[in-house]
């Protein structure tokens, strides 16, 4: 059976709307010609994927199957298309991701210098696209933080380098030269609770009824300025913290709080001896800036 991918974007949609209405007008197409489009998916796979009714729409267990695959499936056909293009151009290429604080200048330089006919390409990346950019084929390769989902991914450590929190200028411990996780535990902390479990499990926050919620966060920016505006706080790695100074935000090291993690990944299934050059620079480089194994930013 040939799976149609255009079919399976219009599942996805609606998979991740649960709603016909709004997932038509996510795709730019009449709600009838979706609803039909669906119908017919679920006839070629001889399995019902969704149930509607006066409650809503909702996924049956095959429809939950189905979208954990096709996610997976939609990326590679991306990355398949964006590959093919690159190759077209006749110009060996690499795009290299990395995340805020990190920087790969040195990594780079060693690299073209074994291939000086390579064209680099650099892709800035979040918390929310880090692997995302890999599976999808924005990225050959990428510097990532942990935690990542590595499913399909092949991951090397890089370092390992404190975190901190930032605070805003005249908070009660902006003036300490450290800080406990317990000095925090009344914070509102402006990230996902699961990014610092250390806070997560002492925070007086998530046993409130009226708890205030965050809103969209994707960028480094965004969360400074809600430090600064005394809205909350967030933890940061130390290397990132550095490359964003403010005057009305403060650093300060947090003693006992875990790392932060920094890897290499790419996707398990390439074989490109791009890939296998970059990572080799890459990690001898970070064996050579360690003091006794470590450092605290690559590149």
């Amino acid at each position: 059976m040939d799976v149609d991918l255009r079919k399976l974007r219009y599942f996805v949609a609606v998979a991740e709307e649960l709603h016909f209405g709004r997932a038509a007008e996510r795709l730019h197409i009449a709600q009838p010609v979706l609803s039909r489009q669906i119908r017919a998916l679920e006839d070629e796979l001889r399995v019902q994927l969704l149930r509607r009714d006066h409650r809503g729409t909702e996924l049956t267990v095959a429809g939950e199957q189905l979208l954990q695959d096709a996610r997976s499936l939609l990326a590679s056909a991306e990355a398949l298309v964006r590959r093919a293009a690159n190759a077209a151009t006749g110009v060996p290429t690499l795009t290299i991701g990395f995340m805020p604080g990190i920087t790969v200048t040195a990594e780079v330089r060693a690299l073209t210098a074994r291939r000086p006919d390579l064209g680099v390409r650099l892709l800035r990346t979040s918390w929310d696209d880090q692997v995302e950019v890999l599976r999808d084929g924005r990225a050959d390769v990428s510097v990532v933080r942990l935690p990542v989902d590595q499913q399909g991914l092949e991951v090397r450590p890089l370092f390992q380098e404190p975190r901190v929190v930032m605070l805003p200028v005249g908070h009660r411990l902006a003036d300490k030269q450290a800080v406990t996780v317990s000095d925090l535990a009344a914070e509102h902390l402006l990230q996902d609770p699961e990014a610092v479990p250390e806070w997560r499990d002492v925070a007086l926050e998530p046993r409130r009824a009226d708890r205030p919620g965050n809103p969209p966060i994707r960028h480094v920016e965004e969360k400074l300025e809600l430090v600064a505006a005394g809205a909350g706080v967030c933890v940061l790695p130390l290397s990132t913290a550095g490359f964003y100074p403010r005057p009305d935000v403060v650093a300060v090291p947090v003693e006992d709080i875990g790392p932060s993690q920094v890897c290499l990944a790419w996707t398990a299934v390439r074989r490109s001896p791009l890939i296998r050059d970059f990572v080799e620079i890459a990690l001898a480089l970070a064996r050579q800036n360690r003091p006794d194994g470590g450092r605290g930013a690559a590149g």
